[in-house]
C-alpha cells in the first residue's frame, strides 16, 4: 500500500559561522541556493506536502522559496529552540494526519533525489519507526554520533556537547536526514526534553524513545558520505562547490563532451551540453546556459543564462542573457550583453559591446564597435570604430539597418535612425537621418593640410623636431603637396573614390 509522504526541511538555523547578512541556507554553489538543492532532491520523492521551516531573516528565505519553488508550505519557528521544536512547528504547519515523515536540513547541497528515494525504500520496507541516514567520516568533529545496539539497531544519537570520550571516538555520523512513521513521530515530539548542553530540543533524542517505546529503529549507511556533510562558513561552502563542480564536469565528459582543463572549468547545475561540444581552459558554464553539439567553447569564457548553437565558436568572451547562433562566431574580447541576439553564421568580432541588439543571419560586427539597441539584418557588415548612440540622455532610441547593408569604419549611427536594405556609409561619417536602400550615405568634409604645424603649434616638441628633421631630409608624403595650406576632398566610403566624393558633393 502507498503511504503518504510528508517532507519536512529545517531551514530556520542563523548560521553565525558564516559572518554573512545572507542566511545560510541562501548561499549558493553550482548556481543553486544550499536550500535549493535539497529541494531539488526531494522531488524526486514525488511528497505529498513539503514544509520549510523558517525562522531567522525569515523574509529573505521565504522571498527565496517564493520565487524558486512553489507548492511548499512555510511554517516559522519564532524562537530557534532545536531541531525537535522545528520538526513539531513543521509537523503541525503540514497537516498531515498518516503516512511517513522525512526530515532534513536545507543545507547539505550534494545530497541527491536518488540518495533520498534509496533511503525511504529501505525504511519502508523494514517497517520502521525511524531511519536515520549515517555516514562514516574521518573526522566526526562536531557531528551526532550514532549509538548501535549489538543486534546494529541505532540506540542513540548522542551530540557532540553531551557526548562521553567512548562516544566521541565513534567515527559514524548523524546526517540530520532522518525518516519516521507519522504517530510515532506526533507522540515522541511532546516529549522531548532540553535537559542538554544547548538547553535545545533535540529532534534526534526521538531516537532514545524509541528504543525505550520498544518500536523499531535503523541506521542506513551512505557510502558516498560527502552527500550528508553541510556548510557551516565559507571554507566549507568553497569545499562542497569544488566537489559539487567535479561531479558536474565529470558527468558532462561521460556524457560525450570534451573538457581539456577540468580543473579551470566551471559548470553549473542547470547548464545543458549537446554532444561534442568541445570546453576549452578558464570557462565558466552559468545559470541556465544551453550549449550546442560540436560548439567551441573557450578560452577565457563566461557565459550567464545563454543559448549558443551547434557548431558556434566563443572565445574569450563574457555574455548575459544573450544567443548565439548555429556556426557564430564570437570573440576574442567581446561583451554581449542582455538582449543580444545573433544570427546563425553571424560575427561579433573583437573589442565589440553589444546590448539589446539582433543581429541577422551572417551579419558581421567584426572590430571595436559598439551596437546598442538595433536591429542589424542579414549579411550586412559593420564597419571597425562604428558606433549606435542610442542615448540621448533621457530616452534610449532604436537603430536599424538593413540587409546587405555595408557600413565604413568609424561610423556613428545617433538613433533612431534607419539605413534601408543595400545602402553604404562612408568611413568616419555622421549618420542622422534615414538612408534609402542602396544610397551611399557620406558627412564627411573636405580634408584640410596645414604645412609645417607641427614646428609653428609645437615648437620644442619631440614631435616639432621628428617633422624638422624630415624636412630637412627632403621627406614628402607620398601624393602630397609641398604647397601651403589647401584642401582635398576624399571622403573614403566603401567603394567610394576621390572623383565619385566631389560629383556627391556638388
Amino acid at each position: 500500500m502507498t503511504r503518504e509522504l510528508t517532507v519536512i526541511v529545517l531551514a530556520a538555523g542563523n548560521g553565525k559561522r558564516m559572518k554573512s547578512k545572507t542566511p545560510k541556507v541562501l548561499h549558493t554553489i553550482g548556481g543553486r541556493s544550499m536550500v535549493g538543492h535539497v529541494l531539488t532532491a526531494v522531488e524526486a520523492l514525488q511528497p505529498d506536502r513539503v514544509v520549510a521551516v523558517v525562522g531567522h531573516a525569515r523574509e529573505q528565505v521565504i522571498g527565496h522559496l517564493e520565487q524558486h519553488h512553489t507548492g511548499i508550505a512555510i511554517a516559522v519557528q519564532e524562537e530557534q529552540l532545536g531541531t525537535g521544536h522545528a520538526a513539531r512547528v513543521g509537523l503541525a504547519a503540514s497537516g498531515a494526519t498518516s503516512g511517513d515523515v522525512l526530515v532534513l536540513t536545507a543545507d547539505t547541497p550534494l545530497l541527491t533525489g536518488e540518495t533520498l528515494v534509496w533511503f525511504m525504500e529501505h525504511h519502508r520496507e523494514a517497517n520502521r519507526s525511524v531511519s536515520i541516514l549515517t555516514a562514516e567520516v574521518p573526522d566526526p568533529t562536531g557531528y551526532g554520533r550514532i549509538v548501535r545496539g549489538e543486534g546494529g539497531d541505532v540506540r542513540a544519537i548522542v551530540e557532540e556537547k553531551d557526548a562521553s570520550a567512548e562516544e566521541r571516538a565513534i567515527a559514524e555520523i548523524n546526517s540530520g536526514i532522518l525518516a519516521f512513521d507519522l504517530d510515532f513521530l506526533a507522540s515522541a515530539l511532546p516529549r522531548l526534553g532540553n535537559a542538554n548542553a544547548s538547553a535545545e530540543y533535540y529532534l534526534t533524542d526521538a531516537v532514545k524513545l524509541a528504543a525505550a517505546d520498544g518500536v523499531r529503529t535503523g541506521g542506513y549507511l551512505l557510502a558516498d558520505r560527502i552527500q550528508t556533510e553541510g556548510a557551516n562558513d565559507r571554507v566549507q561552502l568553497a569545499a562542497l562547490g569544488r566537489e559539487l563542480n567535479r561531479r558536474i564536469v565529470e558527468r558532462w565528459m561521460r556524457a560525450g563532451v570534451t573538457v581539456i582543463d577540468p580543473a579551470s572549468t566551471w559548470i553549473h547545475v542547470d547548464v545543458d551540453l549537446g554532444q561534442d561540444v568541445t570546453i576549452l581552459p578558464d570557462v565558466q558554464l552559468l545559470g541556465a546556459t544551453s550549449i550546442g553539439e560540436d560548439a567551441l567553447i573557450g578560452p577565457d569564457v563566461t557565459l550567464t543564462d545563454c543559448e549558443v548553437g551547434a557548431g558556434a565558436h566563443v572565445v574569450r568572451t563574457q555574455a548575459t542573457l544573450s544567443v548565439i547562433g548555429d556556426g557564430a562566431d564570437v570573440g576574442p574580447f567581446a561583451h554581449l550583453r542582455p538582449g543580444t541576439v545573433l544570427g546563425a553564421r553571424g560575427k561579433i568580432g573583437g573589442f565589440v559591446e553589444t546590448k539589446n541588439a539582433e543581429i541577422g543571419e551572417g551579419a558581421k560586427v567584426p572590430h571595436l564597435s559598439y551596437v546598442g539597441d538595433a536591429t542589424i539584418g542579414e549579411m550586412s557588415n559593420i564597419g571597425a570604430g562604428t558606433i549606435f548612440a542610442n542615448y540621448d540622455g533621457v530616452k534610449k532610441h532604436h537603430t536599424t539597418i538593413g540587409a546587405h547593408v555595408r557600413s565604413g569604419s568609424n561610423v556613428t549611427f545617433v538613433a533612431p535612425v534607419t539605413v534601408g536594405d543595400g545602402a553604404g556609409t562612408g568611413a568616419g561619417s555622421l549618420i542622422r537621418q534615414d538612408v534609402p536602400p542602396g544610397a551611399m550615405a557620406m558627412s564627411a568634409g573636405p580634408q584640410r593640410v596645414i604645412e609645417d604645424w607641427a614646428q609653428t603649434r609645437r615648437a620644442g616638441t619631440a614631435m616639432a623636431e621628428a617633422a624638422a628633421r624630415a624636412a630637412a631630409e627632403g621627406v614628402l608624403v607620398a601624393g602630397a603637396q609641398t604647397s601651403g595650406e589647401h584642401e582635398e576632398s576624399h571622403t573614403g566610403g566603401p567603394g567610394v573614390g576621390a572623383a565619385d566624393s566631389r560629383r556627391s558633393e556638388s
